[in-house]
Protein backbone atom coordinates (compact mmCIF):
# COMPACT_ATOMS: atom_id res chain seq x y z
CA UNK A 1 0.00 0.00 0.00
CA UNK A 2 1.70 3.46 -0.71
CA UNK A 3 1.50 6.12 1.41
CA UNK A 4 -0.51 8.96 1.61
CA UNK A 5 0.71 12.60 0.18
CA UNK A 6 -1.37 15.63 0.01
CA UNK A 7 -0.20 18.62 -1.81
CA UNK A 8 -0.86 22.42 -1.25
CA UNK A 9 -1.06 24.73 -3.69
CA UNK A 10 2.22 25.62 -3.57
CA UNK A 11 3.80 22.08 -5.64
CA UNK A 12 1.89 22.81 -8.43
CA UNK A 13 2.47 26.52 -8.39
CA UNK A 14 6.59 25.69 -8.24
CA UNK A 15 6.54 23.50 -11.06
CA UNK A 16 5.81 26.04 -13.28
CA UNK A 17 7.51 28.99 -11.41
CA UNK A 18 9.99 30.92 -13.61
CA UNK A 19 11.50 33.32 -11.01
CA UNK A 20 14.87 33.28 -10.69
CA UNK A 21 15.30 33.17 -6.89
CA UNK A 22 12.72 30.14 -6.69
CA UNK A 23 14.83 28.06 -9.50
CA UNK A 24 16.04 25.55 -7.23
CA UNK A 25 12.75 24.71 -5.68
CA UNK A 26 11.07 24.47 -9.48
CA UNK A 27 13.77 22.17 -9.95
CA UNK A 28 13.33 20.04 -7.44
CA UNK A 29 9.62 20.24 -7.53
CA UNK A 30 9.50 18.90 -11.00
CA UNK A 31 12.32 16.26 -10.42
CA UNK A 32 9.67 15.24 -7.19
CA UNK A 33 7.54 15.09 -9.61
CA UNK A 34 8.39 13.06 -12.39
CA UNK A 35 10.45 10.26 -10.21
CA UNK A 36 8.83 10.23 -6.76
CA UNK A 37 4.96 11.06 -7.15
CA UNK A 38 4.21 7.71 -8.28
CA UNK A 39 5.17 5.95 -5.70
CA UNK A 40 2.73 7.70 -3.43
CA UNK A 41 -1.16 8.12 -3.13
CA UNK A 42 -1.35 11.50 -3.99
CA UNK A 43 -4.49 14.17 -3.17
CA UNK A 44 -5.63 17.41 -3.27
CA UNK A 45 -8.57 19.62 -1.90
CA UNK A 46 -10.74 21.78 -2.98
CA UNK A 47 -8.90 24.24 -1.59
CA UNK A 48 -5.96 23.84 -3.68
CA UNK A 49 -8.07 24.49 -6.87
CA UNK A 50 -9.83 27.63 -5.71
CA UNK A 51 -6.25 29.09 -4.42
CA UNK A 52 -4.79 28.00 -7.90
CA UNK A 53 -7.83 29.16 -9.71
CA UNK A 54 -7.62 32.49 -8.28
CA UNK A 55 -6.06 35.89 -10.00
CA UNK A 56 -3.96 35.69 -13.50
CA UNK A 57 -0.39 34.54 -12.89
CA UNK A 58 2.18 33.27 -15.32
CA UNK A 59 1.78 29.54 -16.72
CA UNK A 60 -1.58 29.58 -14.54
CA UNK A 61 -3.26 26.98 -17.40
CA UNK A 62 -0.48 24.73 -17.34
CA UNK A 63 -0.87 24.76 -13.55
CA UNK A 64 -4.57 24.22 -13.53
CA UNK A 65 -3.86 21.23 -16.29
CA UNK A 66 -1.29 19.68 -14.09
CA UNK A 67 -3.49 18.78 -11.19
CA UNK A 68 -7.09 17.86 -13.51
CA UNK A 69 -6.00 14.09 -12.74
CA UNK A 70 -5.39 14.00 -8.91
CA UNK A 71 -8.38 13.12 -6.74
CA UNK A 72 -9.41 15.50 -4.60
CA UNK A 73 -10.65 15.41 -1.06
CA UNK A 74 -14.56 15.75 0.12
CA UNK A 75 -14.92 19.15 1.80
CA UNK A 76 -16.55 18.25 5.22
CA UNK A 77 -17.75 20.60 7.92
CA UNK A 78 -15.31 18.49 10.36
CA UNK A 79 -12.40 20.05 8.08
CA UNK A 80 -13.46 23.48 8.61
CA UNK A 81 -13.99 23.38 12.30
CA UNK A 82 -10.28 22.25 12.58
CA UNK A 83 -8.97 24.48 10.54
CA UNK A 84 -10.92 27.03 12.21
CA UNK A 85 -9.71 25.44 16.14
CA UNK A 86 -6.47 25.80 14.54
CA UNK A 87 -6.61 29.66 13.75
CA UNK A 88 -8.14 30.05 16.96
CA UNK A 89 -5.16 28.49 19.02
CA UNK A 90 -2.65 29.96 17.15
CA UNK A 91 -1.49 26.91 15.09
CA UNK A 92 -1.81 29.30 11.99
CA UNK A 93 -2.49 32.84 11.15
CA UNK A 94 -6.52 34.09 10.86
CA UNK A 95 -5.24 36.03 7.79
CA UNK A 96 -3.73 32.96 6.58
CA UNK A 97 -6.92 30.24 6.67
CA UNK A 98 -5.86 28.50 3.72
CA UNK A 99 -2.63 27.02 5.49
CA UNK A 100 -4.94 25.83 8.38
CA UNK A 101 -7.02 24.41 5.90
CA UNK A 102 -4.15 22.15 4.23
CA UNK A 103 -3.38 21.04 7.55
CA UNK A 104 -6.59 20.09 8.39
CA UNK A 105 -7.30 18.10 5.17
CA UNK A 106 -4.52 16.48 6.05
CA UNK A 107 -4.61 15.71 9.50
CA UNK A 108 -8.28 15.02 9.43
CA UNK A 109 -8.07 12.35 6.63
CA UNK A 110 -4.91 10.64 8.48
CA UNK A 111 -2.57 11.51 5.21
CA UNK A 112 1.35 10.24 6.02
CA UNK A 113 2.83 13.55 4.56
CA UNK A 114 1.63 17.12 3.71
CA UNK A 115 3.77 18.51 0.99
CA UNK A 116 4.19 21.92 0.78
CA UNK A 117 6.94 24.97 0.30
CA UNK A 118 5.34 26.95 2.79
CA UNK A 119 8.07 27.01 5.19
CA UNK A 120 6.52 29.77 7.26
CA UNK A 121 3.85 28.28 8.58
CA UNK A 122 3.69 24.46 7.60
CA UNK A 123 7.10 22.84 6.84
CA UNK A 124 8.84 24.29 9.95
CA UNK A 125 10.21 22.50 12.66
CA UNK A 126 9.29 25.34 14.98
CA UNK A 127 5.38 24.77 14.74
CA UNK A 128 5.43 21.11 14.71
CA UNK A 129 5.37 20.72 18.40
CA UNK A 130 2.66 23.27 18.42
CA UNK A 131 0.44 21.37 15.71
CA UNK A 132 1.06 17.83 17.47
CA UNK A 133 -0.23 18.99 20.60
CA UNK A 134 -3.39 20.72 18.92
CA UNK A 135 -3.91 17.81 16.74
CA UNK A 136 -3.47 15.68 19.93
CA UNK A 137 -6.29 17.59 21.71
CA UNK A 138 -8.49 17.28 18.56
CA UNK A 139 -7.59 13.35 18.61
CA UNK A 140 -5.85 13.91 14.93
CA UNK A 141 -3.07 12.24 13.61
CA UNK A 142 -0.15 14.45 12.53
CA UNK A 143 1.07 14.25 9.11
CA UNK A 144 4.88 14.68 8.57
CA UNK A 145 4.89 18.44 7.25
CA UNK A 146 7.62 18.47 4.30
CA UNK A 147 8.95 19.72 1.77
CA UNK A 148 9.64 17.90 -1.92
CA UNK A 149 13.05 18.02 -0.41
CA UNK A 150 12.37 15.39 1.99
CA UNK A 151 10.16 12.49 0.29
CA UNK A 152 13.15 11.22 -1.99
CA UNK A 153 13.21 7.82 -2.14
CA UNK A 154 16.77 6.34 -1.27
CA UNK A 155 18.49 4.87 -3.87
CA UNK A 156 20.36 1.49 -3.99
CA UNK A 157 23.60 1.55 -5.27
CA UNK A 158 24.71 -2.15 -6.39
CA UNK A 159 28.17 -0.85 -6.72
CA UNK A 160 29.11 -0.82 -3.11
Amino acid sequence: MKEKVYIDSTIPSYYFDERESLRLFTEITRRWWKEESGNYEIWISGAVFQELGLGNYPNKEKVLELIQNIPFLDRLNEVEEIAQFYMTHFVMPQSLAGDAVHLAYASFYKFDYLLTWNCNHLANANKQRHIKIINGQLGLSTPQIITPMELFQEQSNDNE
